[in-house]
């Protein structure tokens, strides 16, 4: 039997873990020859202290943003990207990279965290390693710390990024665009019927409780749009909402299950959402206009900015009143018009294969 080792970092609920979880799923549904595990490599190095880490990371995000954004965009991202070793990661992680290599003897490795795919590419080129290696990225660009020499494949999430790969020399047969892949729940492209007056908004963003939904509930008002809040685990949110009784608002809590959330989906007009990966795809599968609130720094301001530059999302301007602009948008023919456009683009530039039959030919190669 072969095996399929999927590789995040951290053991934060982010984009990493939903796309492993999403390819895993595509594999064992289809594949009954293929044993499919996942393993962070930060807590597999360091243990306990990678919730030390995840706590870290999160606070800095929440009480330093500016600082985190200078520092990711000056060290991960920059308009000349350059993919040089990373010596320090190394020092940190490459003992136990191999270690963990030598203990799955994985056919193929699936990175969806640039860390991982550094290792694997430092060690393909030494040719210290044999596994087909697959870069997925869950992002809507590639930073500096992705491993791009010597890696087998890569799942890129739209042609812009597929052309970038190619200018760093990876053949062009080597590079699927598939979008940042999602949950099979979400594959069904569903058009939100045409609802005279009153339009259903989903807010989310708010699970591990950082960026500013609260805020956000506190200016949803209007008898002319219908939020539903998803609030995660932010279960303090989810209380405060239902003892408010806003007739306009209705508090989801957390949604472990993925045919549920499709069905959420299905029910709304559009989302108001921070730019993660997952988010964007999932809004993008489905068709839904998107609204970008508030991104974190680092990730999401990029992200922000791709969508905004391929038409397939609008970024809300906090100095205005939020429903303002989201009605302007639905009232607005040839503004809809352009941007159904922009997302019908979006998918002709997507491999027309099901993404089971895609990775299922990646797991044969050799």
């Amino acid at each position: 039997m072969k095996r399929a080792l999927f590789l995040p970092f951290m053991q934060l609920p982010t984009g990493h873990h939903h796309v492993a979880d999403a390819l895993m799923e595509e594999i064992e549904t289809c594949r009954s020859d293929v044993w499919c595990d996942k393993v962070d490599i930060l807590s597999y190095s360091y243990g306990l202290f990678e919730k030390v880490i995840s706590s870290a990371y999160l606070n800095w995000i929440k009480y330093f943003p500016n600082s985190y954004d200078w520092l990711y965009k000056f060290a991960a991202y920059d308009k000349e990207p350059r993919h040089n070793r990373s010596y320090v990661y190394e020092a940190m992680f490459m003992y136990f990279f191999k270690r963990l290599l030598d203990q799955q003897n994985a056919h193929t490795l699936f990175c969806t965290h640039a860390l991982p795919s550094n290792m694997a590419s430092v060690l393909k080129r030494k040719h210290a390693l044999s596994s087909v290696t697959v870069n997925v990225y869950t992002d809507y660009f590639i930073n500096h710390l992705w491993g791009i020499e010597g890696i087998d494949y890569h799942l890129a999430p739209t042609v812009h990024v597929k052309e970038f790969l190619i200018s760093k020399g990876v053949k062009p047969e080597a590079v699927y665009v598939t979008g940042v892949p999602v949950a099979g729940s979400f594959q069904k492209e569903a058009r939100a019927a045409d609802r005279r007056g009153l339009v259903r908004i989903l807010v989310t963003g708010g699970s591990l409780g950082a960026g500013a939904l609260r805020n956000i509930a506190s200016e949803l008002k209007s008898d002319k749009v219908h939020y539903y809040i998803l609030c995660g685990k932010n279960n303090d949110l989810y209380e405060k909402l239902l003892q408010a009784a806003n007739k306009s608002i209705t508090p989801v809590p957390y949604i472990a299950n993925k045919a549920d959330m499709d069905r959420l989906y299905n029910t709304v007009d559009a989302v108001i959402t921070k730019p993660g990966g997952v988010t964007i795809s999932e809004c993008l599968v489905k068709r839904k206009p998107l609204f970008l609130y508030d991104p974190l720094p680092g990730q999401e301001r990029i992200n922000a900015g791709e969508m905004a530059r391929m038409g397939t999302a609008v970024v809300l301007d906090k100095d205005r009143y939020l429903e303002e602009q989201v009605l302007q948008f639905f009232t607005d023919k040839q503004r809809r018009k352009t941007y159904e456009d922009s997302v019908d683009a979006y998918h002709r530039q997507l491999d027309k294969r099901p993404l089971s039959e895609l990775l299922g030919g990646l797991i044969e190669n050799d």
